[in-house]
């Protein structure tokens, strides 16, 4: 059993085991938002619902370095969307560009990374977006924050009912 752990503005952060929520729970670190209807912690004299969801009491800190460079979070900061033809695609079908190429002495910096299809990414080979007749829809920049981009549940794993007012979704969920 997992426990949804939101952040102190209600956002979606993280999914912990339910022993983790109750640990955060008793460093009073945590509240509990909604419990599992069915489910509940025995011990001799102890009975305490399981948490289905929890809110951080305390702001999260932002990293030192800001968003951390990865290629999820480009295209998270791109919305998925080639920054070329800004067409929205899976991410199977999305690489990533460097605007200045790395054989111009172009960096694998948040400045110089685009999300883009591999057909536009063919178009614009070893060559700038100038000199390939191409335009970005928005230059690169590094992002000061990212929302959540995935809560990872398994495979033809649902979503808990509790968590349904919590989690958000941009596509249309299928029941297996």
């Amino acid at each position: 059993m997992e426990t949804l752990v939101l952040d102190n503005a209600y956002r979606p952060h993280a999914v912990v085991p339910w022993q983790r929520a109750t640990t955060l729970l008793f460093r009073g670190k945590v509240e509990v938002v909604e419990e599992y209807a069915d489910r509940e912690l025995r011990a001799v004299s102890l009975r305490i619902a399981m948490p289905a969801v929890v809110r951080l009491l305390a702001r999260m800190r932002a990293r030192k370095n800001g968003v951390r460079f990865s290629r999820l979070n480009i295209l998270a900061r791109d919305k998925w969307r080639c920054q070329y033809c800004g067409v929205r695609k899976a991410v199977a079908d999305l690489n990533y560009d460097h605007v200045v190429p790395r054989s111009r002495g172009g960096r694998t910096v948040w400045e110089n990374i685009v999300t883009c299809c591999y057909e536009c990414n063919a178009r614009k080979a070893d060559r700038t977006p100038e000199q390939a007749g191409m335009r970005l829809l928005r230059p690169p920049a590094r992002p000061a924050w990212l929302p959540i981009t995935m809560l990872h549940l398994g495979p033809h794993k649902p979503v808990p009912a509790p968590w349904t007012s919590y989690v958000y979704w941009t596509g249309k969920l299928e029941t297996p």
